[in-house]
């Protein structure tokens, strides 16, 4: 299910890419400002994104779609080694494979030099600046989803929020770092991209700003841990993780 989620999510990251950047797409050149083209991908990511969290397969899996997100998850004592292991494995894998649809659906379009399979890249400001961009968002994202899923009455639009933070990264932070904030989004365009340029950035900043929004959480709160690493848990799906909603149901939760 993690697999197919992200391969969806790169799909649409290069389809929508293609769309709004490709010398040949009529939407470039009806919008010509690239703060609203930016605008446009995000909104259309943060909803891919809120429809994946949303869809069975995300209710059912938890919608991580991010080895940060999963391994953050795995620090909180949430989910098993060996399932972090291999929902990471089959992120990495959902990645290469959707750009891989895209590529073979867009006949070819989307290697063009202006999406590019829609690689994630430092901006004009370096790799300094984009890291700290990457570490900084990464942070935001988890910090919101660890609170979200843990208040009582806002847990059930913890997708909505992420989808939010999603279009506003796209719109503002991307001309930083490219906005990643996963490392298995990133490798996915730079197979096919072959580009290979301070790729360490998206390897290190997400998951260590993920890590980051942990201990500050599990600070704030005593030490205790979340009650769930679902993104969506308002469901009837099967979860498998260390869930703490099979004790807090008992008390009204």
């Amino acid at each position: 299910m993690e697999t197919g989620e992200l391969a969806f999510y790169m799909f649409f990251a290069c389809a929508f890419a293609t769309l709004l950047q490709h010398p040949a797409s009529p939407v470039r050149h009806v919008v010509m400002g690239g703060l609203f083209r930016r605008l446009l991908y995000g909104v259309a990511m943060g909803a891919t994104a809120i429809a994946i969290v949303m869809s069975p397969w995300g209710k059912q899996s938890g919608a991580h779609c991010n080895p940060g997100i999963t391994f953050t998850f795995y620090r909180l004592g949430k989910v098993d080694f060996w399932d972090a292991f291999f929902y990471a494995v089959g992120q990495f894998f959902g990645a290469i494979g959707g750009v891989a649809i895209a590529r073979y659906i867009l006949r070819g379009a989307a290697a063009n030099h202006a999406v590019r399979y829609a690689v994630t890249a430092p901006g004009n400001y370096g790799v300094s600046v984009a890291f700290l961009a990457e570490f900084a968002i990464s942070f935001a994202l988890m910090l919101t989803i660890l609170l979200v899923t843990n208040h009582e009455r806002l847990a059930r639009y913890t997708p909505y929020f992420a989808g939010a933070l999603v279009a506003m990264f796209l719109t503002f932070e991307w001309p930083l770092s490219g906005m990643s904030m996963n490392p298995a989004r990133t490798l996915g365009s730079a197979f096919h991209a072959s580009y290979w340029y301070a790729l360490w950035i998206y390897f290190t900043a997400p998951p260590l700003g993920m890590l980051a929004a942990a201990e500050l959480f599990l600070a704030a709160r005593g030490g205790v841990s979340p009650i769930c690493a679902k993104l969506h848990h308002a469901n009837d799906k099967r979860c498998i993780f260390h869930c703490g909603y099979r004790t807090t149901r008992r008390s009204g939760f």
